[in-house]
């Protein structure tokens, strides 16, 4: 019996059918929506549908003899695995970028050949720099037509979950005080009018929230915002008549979805509209009347969700608490069934652990696919157990654990490692290399609005000096009851960009990893909180900020080889075990209170 061929050889044959119907020789398919977003609905995820490459960031080029698919080292062995026998190949690029996919482009065709991509899901950034190497090369593009339209029969249509309001206590600010602050931002900026695409932003905005994108509480939308009035440009059906009215209270019109590009072209002469090139695609900008002066920037939205007030941020330690009594309840479960003999699965961890989630006061749900990853399965950073493809947990070596929720106040993601059976000396020598990294960022102290990226070596330098490193970020943006990431700040490779600076009442997360491939790997996270300072000098060199470490979890003391520990780090791991068994001791019980006792004791 011959081996069963792969549906994506059949849906890359379809795209290249309409390929030669639009008289084009490429076409260029990414991991975007007409949001500009990460994580996308089901309408969107074109890349995924006709690669079978499942993870969240990649491009797809296809031409009519190849089909090739860039991704960065976080996605190499799944990809790899995913693209087998689809007839895609892996490119493999050092970082999550476009230009790999056009320099591929560009040598596969000729000058004269015609590109294709569609231009209502590619941002207005991406597609300068599309267009500017297909004219060097003198490549026509084509950004008006949706091939994925003609090839793709069966393609979902637009979400329609019902959208609802985050009320008070939990929302600290009101909407229409947010409308206001953000036309302030507007009038800062010289700007008459203000279009919004990012799906994070205008729920934050609207103090809205939905269920259009898997573990995100967003929902698709456009805003359009003038100095007295906000347009929401939804589906109809997902906003019914109670918050339409308390929405026009707030000046807010509702109108339908389809409707936010005819809104742009009609703007008025003499209008100036503020954008974001980055979260704005090119449909959408060339919808705007050459009479319109635009300023391009950031939105304003995502400076102001990105700082969280004092009020949010008790609200966020709050839900950190109950989070970690979840976890208290989880690995004292977990730990008690090994004990016995019970076979347990990395499936089994994300059941178990939801459960004890679910359990905790105001639990909406996942922030994301929990990564469950034993053994060889924990080096591949963004790995996911499936129903088909996963491990039993037995014998001795590294379990691997990312997981974390949605609450009304509040967003968690946490890492541990567990060793399970016996470990090595290896296992330990890694594992406190990356526990060195978490505390060395923990104990940062830096000039408020340092740009993020300036903060990565500090993590990374136990391991440096080791020999090591990882491939991913330290730390990404976390959102409010929002996106589990979210900018403008990062503490990664990036290329710094002033937009990147840290502020009071951000909150990042602290993950520095070590990956052996085939073997083992290794990431310890916490989210940390931008607070202000006192040092020595007063402020005599401005003022400062340092990280409140949010997460509240132990960090197993079985795999640390102490003697690769300096006092001063066995004393921040001390008094966080101090502060952990503190803080969640009154939210357990029984045996999950005896398992936090024991895995808090000072070393």
């Amino acid at each position: 019996m011959s081996a069963p061929t792969s549906p994506v050889r059949s849906r890359i044959d379809h795209l290249r059918a309409a390929m030669r119907d639009a008289n084009v020789q490429a076409v260029l398919v990414p991991s975007s929506d007409p949001h500009v977003s990460e994580y996308l609905p089901e309408r969107w995820q074109g890349r995924a549908h006709f690669s079978g490459f499942t993870g969240s960031m990649g491009t797809l080029a296809v031409t009519p003899g190849k089909a090739a698919l860039f991704a960065d080292s976080r996605y190499w062995a799944q990809a790899e695995k995913e693209l087998s026998g689809t007839g895609v190949s892996l490119v493999k690029v050092p970082q999550a970028a476009i230009r790999p996919a056009l320099d591929w482009i560009v040598a596969e065709l000729k000058p004269g050949n015609a590109l294709s991509f569609d231009g209502q899901v590619l941002s207005l950034a991406a597609a300068q720099q599309v267009r500017g190497a297909m004219e060097a090369a003198g490549i026509q593009v084509k950004s008006d037509v949706d091939l994925l339209d003609a090839a793709w029969p069966d393609r979902p249509g637009l979400p329609d979950a019902k959208v609802y309001e985050h009320l008070a206590p939990e929302a600290t600010v009101t909407r229409k005080a947010k409308l206001e602050g953000i036309r302030d931002a507007m009038q800062k900026a010289g700007a008459t009018h203000h279009f919004i695409s990012s799906l994070d932003d205008i729920a934050w905005l609207l103090n809205l929230r939905g269920a259009d994108v898997t573990y995100n509480p967003v929902f698709v939308a456009h805003v359009l915002l003038d100095s007295r009035s906000a347009t929401l440009f939804i589906a109809g059906g997902k906003v019914d008549k109670d918050l339409e009215s308390r929405l026009a209270a707030d000046g807010v019109k509702v109108s339908p979805y389809a409707d936010a590009p005819r809104a742009l072209a009609a703007l008025p002469d003499g209008a100036v509209l503020l954008v974001d090139p980055r979260r704005i695609t090119l449909g959408l900008r060339e919808a705007v009347p050459s009479q319109v002066r635009v300023i391009e920037a950031v939105n304003p939205s995502t400076f102001a969700k990105s700082r969280k007030n004092a009020q949010e941020a008790e609200f966020v330690r709050r839900a950190m608490a109950e989070d970690g009594a979840a976890m208290c309840e989880f690995y004292a479960r977990f730990e008690a069934a090994l004990a016995r003999g019970e076979r347990v699965s990395e499936l089994t961890v994300d059941e178990w652990i939801t459960q004890a989630r679910a359990r905790r006061p105001g639990f909406v749900g996942r922030s994301f696919s929990t990564i469950a990853g034993f053994n060889a399965n924990g080096a591949l950073p963004h790995y996911r157990a499936t129903e088909d493809s996963y491990a039993w947990i037995e014998g001795d070596g590294l379990l691997l654990i990312d997981s974390g929720a949605q609450y009304l106040g509040g967003t968690t993601d946490i890492t541990r490692v567990w060793p399970i059976g016996r470990i090595t000396a290896a296992h330990k020598r890694d594992f406190t290399l990356v526990l060195k990294g978490m505390i060395n960022l923990s104990l940062a102290v830096f000039p408020r609005g340092t740009p993020g990226p300036m903060l990565d070596a500090i993590a990374r330098l136990p391991l440096w000096q080791a020999g090591c490193d990882f491939g991913h970020g330290t730390g990404h943006g976390v959102g409010y009851f929002m996106n589990v990431h979210e900018g403008p700040q990062t503490i990664s490779r990036a290329v710094v960009e002033p937009h990147m600076a840290m502020e009071p009442g951000m909150i990042t997360s602290n993950e520095p990893g070590l990956y052996r491939a085939g073997q083992w790997g290794v990431r310890i996270e916490n989210l940390v909180l931008n607070v202000p300072v006192e040092t020595p000098e007063k402020g005599q060199f401005g003022d400062m900020l340092a990280f409140e470490t949010l997460t509240l979890c132990p960090i197993d003391t079985r795999c640390i080889d102490r003697a690769l520990l300096r006092a001063d780090e066995i004393a921040w791991l001390n008094d966080y075990h101090a502060t952990v068994r503190k803080r969640l001791a009154p939210l357990v019980t029984g045996v999950a209170l005896d398992w936090l006792v024991a895995r808090t004791e000072p070393i």
